[in-house]
């Protein structure tokens, strides 16, 4: 199977930091593998309403809605999602926590086998934070890495670099130097934190 990367862009900010750094990552790809970048913003999504529990079967309809058929045809398509978040208030940006919010609409699209399809593909993840530790960026590692785990997908983990203020990322030369092999390794299967 060819690999297939999925950029998805959560930040409100066209070019900007987190941006920067996942396309210097994204330049060290072999040209072979296929490359699709959405921008969240640009796709906006709707309020994100759970049914689960509803006694609504079938209800869940993603063609009613071009952006979500979109986003989950290209989910589907991917060997590899790059969620590329900035670090908002210690956590993922709202673009991205809805987005990813919507993975639990399509677990029950029939005929999607969401869950078999996404188990063994790739999660990575890229952000910015105006902080100088990256202890800050634990929690946007946490969610990735636990949703990876749920859907038995592999984490490549968290490439984080400094930046607040546009195109500062491409001042920090750690993050650009770990950038250029961030995609090389082999990730293993996502697993659940232990006690």
């Amino acid at each position: 199977m060819t690999r297939r990367f999925l950029f998805v862009l959560g930040s409100a900010r066209l070019d900007g930091n987190t941006e920067l750094l996942a396309r210097r990552a994204a330049e060290q790809l072999p040209p072979d593998v296929e490359q699709e970048w959405i921008r969240l913003a640009d796709h906006p999504l709707p309020d994100f309403l759970d049914i689960r529990h509803d006694g609504i079967v079938g209800a869940i309809q993603p063609t009613e809605n071009d952006t979500i058929r979109q986003l989950l045809d290209a989910t589907l398509a991917a060997t590899d999602i790059v969620i590329a978040s900035p670090v908002y208030w210690y956590s993922l940006s709202g673009l991205t926590k809805r987005y990813l919010d919507y993975w639990s609409d399509w677990l029950r699209v029939p005929g999607a086998d969401f869950k078999a399809t996404m188990a063994g593909r790739t999660l990575w993840g890229i952000s910015a934070l105006a902080d100088k530790e990256p202890v800050v960026a634990d929690p946007v590692a946490g969610t990735l890495n636990n949703s990876a785990a749920y859907m038995k997908m592999r984490f490549g983990g968290l490439l984080t670099g400094n930046g607040s203020a546009p195109g500062d990322v491409l001042k920090d030369t750690e993050a650009l130097t770990r950038a250029k092999t961030y995609f090389t390794q082999e990730p293993p299967l996502a697993r659940f934190p232990t006690p």
